[in-house]
C-alpha cells in the first residue's frame, strides 16, 4: 500500500515519463539560427560576418534598433535584418539595399568607446573593438551598429575587416569592378560615349562647328593627357599637337550657331625668359581667333574661381550639418542652421561658378566671339564651366540622353580625374587632391533645374541618383583618373585586369541599378516638349530666344576688366569688348553682365532657348532632396515639393487624356507616351523626400519652432509663454 506519510517521510518517485528528448524540445522552442546573407552579385565574395549585431535607429537616443547579421564583402558592407521586410520599396536599387553601403561610399568610421566617439584612421586596430561602430557615408547616410551582443572575437574581426576594406589604401585591381562579371544590358536612353571619331564628327555637325578632328592619339602616343580623339581649330598645325605634352592645346567644346566656339586648354608653365612657351601660346591664341571673325577672349579660371582645395574645404564644413547621429543633435544644430550653411561657403561657391558660366555665355551669345578657358590641368574647373555654358545655351543637353552625352564628352572623355577627386583608392599622398568637383557641377545643374523646371527633361531624382552612383564600384564611368588609364585598364592585355578585358557597364545602363518602373522617376513630368513646327528652309538655324543688345553694349571696356587680349596683333582686330565682372560681391552687380541678364529677362521665356540662372541671394537654394532625405525630422508627410509635383502630374495626366479624346478620337494614342507614373499619382500621400525615404523610418515627432524648442529645454517655462506660442504645427 502507498503510505501518505508526513513531510518527514520518504518522497515518492516521479512517475512522469517524457518521450521527447531535450534536444527536440530546444529545437521546437528555439529554431537553429542561420546567419542570413544578402543575394550576392556575380563576383562578390564575403570576407567576414558577425551575428547578432544591433543596428540602431536614428529617431532618438533610446538605443532601439533591429538585430541582424553584419557582413563585409569585396563590394559592400551589408546588414541583413532578422526581421521580415514589410513594405515593398518603389525605388529599390538592384545592386545594394537600404541597409548596405558600397565600400567606395564609406566616408569615415567612428568607434564608440563608452560615451566617447573616436575617429578611426588606421586599418590596423590593435586595441579591443569598440562598443559601437558609426559609419558616415558619402551619400550622407549614417549607420550605427552595436557590437556588444556578439562574441568579442567576432566583433573584433568584423570591425577590423570593415575598417581595413573601407579605409586602407588599395590598388586599382582590388576595386570590385574588376571582379564584377555581368553582361551589360542595352541602354534605355541612347548615350553618345565620344570614344570614336564618328561620335565627335556627329557632334560637330550637329553644332555646325568649323574645326578638325585629330585621331592620332589612339594609342596615346601624342600625349597621355589628351583623349584618344579630340577636336582642335583648323589652323593648329600637326607639329604643335605633341608639344608640351598637350599643355596649352585648345580643345574644342561646342560651337554657337553664329560660328564662334568655346575651347578649353591646360595652362603652360610660363617663365619670364621662356620665349618658346610664349611663342607657342601666341600661336594657339591666333589659331583660336581664326576660327571665327579673328576674335578670341581668354580666361584663366585658376585666378578667378575657388580652387579645388577651397571647394573641398567648403564642402567638408557643409556636409557636417547633415551627418546627424541622433535626433537631439539635429534639434541642437537647428538653432543656427541657416547661418551655419552660409558660413560654410559652399552655396557661395555654387553662385560664383554659375556667375562665371553666365559671363562666358555673354561672350558667345551677345558678343559673338570665341572663348578659351584655361586652368592648370584643364580637367577640373574647365569641365564645370564648359558643361554649364553648353547646358544654358543648347536645349539638347537639357534632355536626358543629351545630358548624359554632355557628361561623357566633357568629363569622361575630357579626362576628369575621378579617381583622385573622389579618393576611390584612399591613397594618403592623394588626399590633397580630393575635391567634389563633379558634385559641384551637379549642384549648379540642380540650381538651373529648380529655377527652370519645364526646360529639363530629367528630374532632380535623376541628379541625386547620379551623384550617388559616383561611389558605386561597379561602373567604369567614374572610376579612372584619365582616358589613358581607362583605356589601358579595359584592354585584355593590361596588367591591371585579372580575367581578360574589363567588361563592367557604364553608369548610363540604369537597368543595372533600377527596373523600368523606378527609372520613370528620372523623367520630369513637367518637361515642356518642343512643339513640332513646319519650318521653312534656312541657311542657318537660330535659337528662338535671340538676344540683341543696344549699341551701347559695345563700348570701350572699363579698367576693371579681367579678360585680356594676348597679343598686339589681336588687339587691333578684336571688335568686341572684353568680358567684365558681373559681380564684385553677390549683392553688388556691375552693369556689364547685369545688362545682359536684364535684357534676357525682358524677352519671352523660351524653355528651348537660352536659359540663365538668377544669382541673387535667396535664389541659390539648398538641394533638399539630396542633403535632407535621410533625416526623418525634416520630412513632411503629404507635403513638400513632391506633393506639388504629384498634383501637377495629375492635372497634366488629365489634360493629356482630354487631348487624346479630342484629337481624332483615339487615333493618336501616342500622345500618352510621356504619361505620369502610377506611383506619382496623388492617391498615395508621400513624404517630401520621396522616393528615397521609407515610411517606416519616419519620425512622428511634431515640428517644433526653434523658440518653443529652446523654451522646452528650460523646465517649467512653457506655462509662462505668451499665447502666440500655443499654435504649434504638427504632422498630420
Amino acid at each position: 500500500m502507498l503510505s501518505l506519510g508526513t513531510g518527514g517521510g520518504k518522497a515518492s518517485k516521479a512517475s512522469f515519463v517524457s518521450y521527447v528528448t531535450p534536444e527536440e524540445i530546444k529545437s521546437e522552442k528555439e529554431p537553429p539560427k542561420k546567419n542570413k546573407h544578402p543575394e550576392l552579385l556575380p563576383g562578390e565574395v564575403v570576407f567576414c560576418s558577425a551575428n547578432p549585431i544591433l543596428k540602431f535607429t536614428q529617431d532618438d537616443q533610446s538605443q532601439r534598433g533591429v538585430f541582424g547579421t553584419l557582413l563585409c564583402t569585396n563590394f559592400r558592407v551589408a546588414f541583413v535584418s532578422d526581421e521580415e521586410e514589410d513594405a515593398a520599396q518603389h525605388f529599390k536599387n538592384r545592386l545594394y539595399g537600404e541597409h548596405d553601403i558600397p565600400l567606395m561610399c564609406v566616408d569615415s568610421i567612428y568607434g564608440g568607446y563608452d560615451d566617447k566617439k573616436k575617429l578611426i584612421t588606421s586599418g590596423l586596430v590593435k586595441n579591443k573593438s569598440p562598443n559601437k561602430m558609426i559609419i558616415h557615408c558619402k551619400d550622407l547616410r549614417v549607420f550605427q551598429f552595436c557590437l556588444t551582443f556578439t562574441k568579442e572575437e567576432d566583433a573584433r574581426k568584423i570591425f577590423q575587416g570593415i575598417v581595413h576594406h573601407c579605409l586602407e589604401p588599395k590598388s586599382l585591381k582590388c576595386v570590385f569592378a574588376f571582379s564584377y562579371s555581368n553582361i551589360p544590358n542595352p541602354e534605355r536612353w541612347a548615350t553618345t560615349t565620344f570614344d570614336s571619331a564618328e561620335d565627335w564628327n556627329q557632334e560637330m555637325k550637329r553644332t555646325r562647328g568649323w574645326c578638325k578632328i585629330v585621331t592620332g592619339n589612339e594609342n596615346f602616343e601624342l600625349s597621355q593627357r589628351l583623349p584618344q580623339v579630340f577636336i582642335v581649330p583648323k589652323a593648329v598645325s600637326e607639329e604643335d599637337y605633341a608639344k608640351f605634352q598637350g599643355l596649352g592645346l585648345p580643345i574644342w567644346c561646342w560651337s554657337h550657331h553664329t560660328g564662334c566656339a568655346l575651347f578649353k586648354a591646360s595652362s603652360v608653365p610660363m617663365l619670364q625668359e621662356d620665349t618658346v612657351a610664349q611663342a607657342y601660346m601666341e600661336r594657339m591664341l591666333n589659331d583660336v581667333a581664326q576660327n571665327h571673325l579673328y576674335s578670341v577672349k581668354t580666361e584663366d579660371l585658376s585666378e578667378t574661381l575657388p580652387s579645388i582645395q577651397e571647394i573641398q574645404l567648403a564642402y567638408t564644413k557643409f556636409k557636417q550639418f547633415f551627418l546627424i547621429d541622433n535626433t537631439t543633435d539635429f534639434w541642437m544644430s537647428d538653432v543656427k542652421w541657416f547661418s551655419s550653411l552660409e558660413n560654410s561657403g559652399w552655396l557661395d561657391i555654387i553662385r560664383q561658378y554659375l556667375q562665371k558660366a553666365v559671363e562666358v555665355v555673354e561672350c558667345l551669345e551677345a558678343e559673338n566671339t570665341n572663348v578659351l578657358i584655361m586652368e592648370e590641368d584643364g580637367t577640373d574647373l574647365c569641365c564645370v564651366i564648359s558643361s554649364l555654358v553648353q547646358l544654358m545655351l543648347d536645349p539638347y543637353f537639357r534632355t536626358l540622353p543629351g545630358f548624359q552625352s554632355l557628361v561623357q564628352k566633357e568629363w569622361v572623355a575630357g579626362g576628369h580625374n575621378f579617381q583622385d577627386r573622389c579618393n576611390h583608392l584612399h591613397h594618403k599622398d592623394k588626399e590633397q587632391c580630393q575635391s567634389p568637383v563633379f558634385l559641384l557641377f551637379l549642384e549648379c545643374v540642380w540650381q538651373l533645374l529648380q529655377q527652370h523646371g519645364p526646360g529639363f527633361q530629367f528630374s532632380e531624382t535623376y541628379l541625386t541618383v547620379l551623384s550617388d552612383s559616383v561611389h558605386v564600384p561597379v561602373f567604369s564611368t567614374f572610376l579612372f583618373s584619365s582616358a589613358c588609364q581607362r583605356v589601358s585598364s579595359i584592354r585584355a592585355d593590361s596588367p591591371q585586369t585579372q580575367r581578360g578585358a574589363l567588361s563592367c557597364p557604364a553608369v548610363w545602363d540604369w537597368s543595372v541599378q533600377f527596373d523600368r518602373k523606378a527609372q520613370d522617376f528620372f523623367i520630369n513630368p513637367l518637361y515642356a516638349e518642343k512643339p513640332v513646327k513646319v519650318v521653312k528652309k534656312s541657311h542657318r538655324p537660330k535659337h528662338q530666344r535671340q538676344l540683341s543688345l543696344p549699341a551701347s553694349a559695345f563700348k570701350t571696356p572699363s579698367k576693371k576688366s579681367f579678360f585680356k587680349e594676348e597679343t598686339d596683333s589681336l588687339k587691333k582686330m578684336l571688335r568686341l569688348r572684353r568680358i567684365s565682372r558681373w559681380m564684385l560681391s553677390p549683392d553688388s552687380p556691375q552693369p556689364s553682365t547685369r545688362e545682359f541678364y536684364e535684357a534676357w529677362l525682358r524677352k519671352p521665356l523660351d524653355y528651348h532657348g537660352l536659359l540663365l540662372p538668377c544669382l541673387s541671394g535667396p535664389a541659390i537654394r539648398l538641394w533638399v532632396q539630396r542633403y535632407l532625405r535621410w533625416l526623418p525630422e525634416v520630412q513632411v508627410f503629404g507635403g513638400g515639393a513632391m506633393a506639388v509635383i504629384s498634383r501637377l502630374s495629375e492635372l497634366l495626366a488629365q489634360v493629356q487624356e482630354l487631348k487624346q479624346q479630342l484629337e481624332w478620337k483615339g487615333h493618336r494614342q501616342e500622345t500618352n507616351h510621356r504619361g505620369v507614373p502610377a506611383h506619382l499619382q496623388p492617391a498615395v500621400r508621400h513624404s517630401s523626400v520621396f522616393p528615397f525615404a521609407s515610411s517606416r523610418n519616419w519620425s512622428f515627432r511634431p515640428v517644433i519652432p526653434t523658440n518653443v524648442f529652446q523654451s522646452l529645454l528650460v523646465p517649467d517655462s512653457l506655462a509662462d509663454q505668451d499665447d502666440e506660442y500655443t499654435e504649434v504645427v504638427s504632422l498630420v
